[in-house]
């Protein structure tokens, strides 16, 4: 446990990195997230009335919620404690839990417990915060680069007003790199900067949007670069390019669970799209080409089915392939599999008519073969009455109507084909059946 203990005039400002120097101390200072803490919005609002109530931050690595935590330590007249879900316990959170109940009692001060990383929590120990959080004890603010449906405790979820922050933007890299060059207490404005303005415009994108990386590389770009006699030091996009490299690309569970999602959605109706994404989740995010194949599987069935039967038939070789040679030559066979998928015409009758089967079947209960669909292959299975069955090869076009179902939903119809590629055959068989 530990409480923000940042102060400004005991710090000694130029020790510290650029990032922490410029992390904004008021809600007027901070960076992107317009649509959370813009002029007139309810989050906003709460903080420059220091009345925050229970809230969940939730949005990817450097998009601001350690900050706007902090902001909010600086705006309360309460106490603020800070626990990371990584090597809190739950006695941390008991001995917080208890001290904030003096605090109030004594005092009638609140208490605002700040746990970042919060799905780093277990249940259990999430369960120790509710009782505090629903009587009032604590004022809970909860911080996730992960989808707080998945992995925080659904009471806790109900408890808290969740607030979803976007990646920042090429462009809130720049306003953070401008307001440090033009700051002389906090930022780089001390210095004889003469910052070329592609040199800025580099940095910003290779920051991918990480004010904290942006702001690094500008302050290592300042310090090592040499100055001219005059003492001026010229920050060209030469030294910019060397000050940062390849942008980070980040791959947490929530972003492999959405890139997947993207992929398959894509392979019901765009080419380009469902290609983009299976190359970037394996070649930026480093995830396993099975992982698609597998899905790209599910989908041959799901989303295309008897329209087109060829096309599990490549989604399957493309598998082998991929054991066989390996990446990354597999990825032209996989690509194959994928297109031709994407290409082919769709159906989801057999989704469709799965969906059909399970509901009756949860509606029904048990289900008795009829007899004549019994087995026979037994002395005496006349005597128990299995006959009657019609063997269909024994009549013209290989088939002769029977009844195949329970009684009870004899004229039951699960399967429904459509008009689309070779499903268009079954359905006119189906007709001419009827």
């Amino acid at each position: 446990m530990d409480l923000f203990t940042y102060n400004e005039e005991e710090a000694q400002p130029r020790a510290k990195l650029l990032a922490d120097r410029m992390r904004p101390q008021t809600i007027d200072e901070y960076i992107g997230q317009r649509d959370v803490v813009g002029p007139g919005k309810l989050l906003r609002r709460a903080i420059e009335g220091d009345q925050v109530s229970s809230i969940l931050l939730y949005g990817p690595p450097g998009c601001g919620k350690t900050t706007l935590a902090h902001i909010i330590s600086k705006r309360t007249q309460g106490d603020f404690v800070k626990l990371n879900a990584v090597d809190a316990t739950v006695k941390d959170v008991r001995a917080v839990i208890d001290q904030a109940k003096i605090t109030k009692s004594m005092y009638g001060r609140k208490t605002i417990l700040f746990l970042d990383e919060v799905h780093r929590f277990n249940a259990s120990r999430q369960d120790a915060l509710l009782p505090a959080v629903e009587q009032g004890i604590i004022v809970f603010i909860g911080a996730t680069t992960e989808n707080p449906f998945h992995y925080v405790n659904g009471a806790l979820l109900s408890r808290s007003t969740l607030f979803q922050l976007e990646a920042l933007t090429r462009e809130d890299a720049l306003e953070a790199m401008r307001r440090a060059l033009a700051d002389p207490e906090r930022g780089l404005g001390f210095m004889k900067l003469r910052v070329a303005e592609e040199a800025l415009q580099h940095i910003a994108s290779m920051a991918g949007g990480d004010i904290r990386r942006a702001l690094n590389a500008l302050e290592l770009a300042a310090v090592t670069t040499p100055s001219q006699p005059d003492g001026t030091v010229d920050v060209t996009l030469e030294v910019a390019e060397e000050s940062i490299r390849k942008p980070t690309v980040r791959a947490d569970e929530s972003t492999q669970y959405d890139v997947l999602s993207a992929f398959h959605k894509s392979v019901r109706g765009s080419s380009d799209a469902a290609l983009f994404w299976f190359l970037y989740a394996v070649e930026k995010l480093g995830m396993d080409p099975m992982t698609f194949l597998r899905r790209l599987i599910v989908a041959c069935s799901e989303d295309i089915g008897l329209a087109n039967p060829q096309a599990m038939v490549q989604a399957v070789t493309a598998m082998d392939a991929y054991h066989k040679i390996g990446w990354p030559e597999a990825k032209y066979n996989i690509a194959q599999a994928i297109l031709f998928a994407v290409e082919s015409p769709k159906s989801n009758a057999a989704a469709v008519a799965i969906g059909n089967v399970m509901s009756t079947i949860e509606s029904i209960g048990s289900a008795d073969v009829p007899l004549h669909l019994r087995d026979t292959h037994y002395s005496g299975a006349e005597r128990l009455g299995h006959v009657g069955y019609q063997y269909p090869h024994d009549y013209p076009n290989h088939y002769v109507k029977q009844d195949y179902l329970p009684e009870r939903i004899a004229n039951k119809k699960f399967y429904k084909a459509t008009q689309q590629g070779m499903e268009d055959k079954i359905r006119q068989n189906q007709e001419r059946r009827k």
